[in-house]
């Protein structure tokens, strides 16, 4: 992978991580399209998403101060009950990444049919929030662990995390501001875990090394582009435009599966 490939890589990565069109899905499908190819797919993937990880705390830096300050009132109050909602929705992809990483791993290999199917499984999704009523309802234990799940699921390419997360939220009739903070808080913590782990556990080799540059234009890339990308979703969720949205999947799904 060059440098160029990575700073493109890295703009895909951070304006699709927070549009609900699925980063993995096009990471892969830009893969494809740029040739780069090889085991170091999945690593490059951990670094942006850790870019995205970097805007996510920039644009809700207040939201997460006010967590932390009530977290350290060393009492249950409001934010130490958001943040056990947020602990309690990680534990679905907690679950996959222990038991079934290398499953996971495998998936990512290029196979645009399965990417382009997800990505319509991701249209249908955003189709059917569309017609969600709200309740005006916070987000509960049981909703936790449904929207967990839903993250869960986008471990496959082609599912979004994001869109998954929200779409189910609003189905379950969450105030759409709600989710879309509730959707980008909640993965901090797989994200950040999954860098972790691989920073760790990562064994070097030089045949599939990246390269430190590409590494950083791609992380730098991301994160400006999840910044705008960030800020751009929370409107469009407010606006419930989450319907073009869904077309788009649809549309990328059907070229992915005919490319393939």
């Amino acid at each position: 992978m060059n440098v160029f490939q990575a700073f493109l890589l890295g703009i895909i990565q951070g304006l699709t991580e927070f549009l609900p069109v699925s980063s993995s899905g096009h990471l892969e499908i830009g893969h494809n399209l740029l040739g780069v190819k090889g085991h170091n797919n999945l690593v490059f993937a951990v670094v942006v998403h850790g870019a995205t990880v970097l805007s996510t705390l920039v644009v809700f830096r207040q939201d997460v101060l006010l967590l932390f300050k009530g977290l350290f009132a060393f009492r249950w109050n409001e934010e130490t009950r958001y943040i056990s909602l947020l602990l309690f929705s990680a534990v679905p992809v907690i679950i996959l990444g222990l038991f079934f990483r290398e499953e996971i791993e495998s998936l990512y290999n290029g196979n645009l049919v399965f990417v382009g199917s997800m990505l319509i499984a991701t249209a249908c999704l955003l189709a059917f929030s569309y017609f969600a009523k709200s309740q005006e309802k916070k987000v509960g234990w049981l909703d936790s662990l449904i929207i967990g799940v839903a993250q869960a699921m986008a471990v496959l390419p082609g599912i979004s995390r994001s869109g998954s997360t929200i779409a189910v939220g609003l189905l379950l009739g969450k105030k759409k501001a709600d989710m879309a903070r509730f959707s980008f808080l909640m993965v901090l913590i797989p994200i950040i875990g999954a860098n972790c782990i691989d920073l760790l556990g990562h064994e070097l080799n030089p045949e599939d090394s990246i390269g430190i540059l590409p590494l950083a234009v791609g992380f730098v890339a991301a994160f400006l582009a999840g910044l705008l990308a960030c800020k751009w979703m929370i409107k469009i969720v407010k606006e419930g435009k989450l319907i073009y949205f869904a077309a788009y999947c649809l549309v990328i799904g059907l070229i992915a599966i005919f490319a393939g």
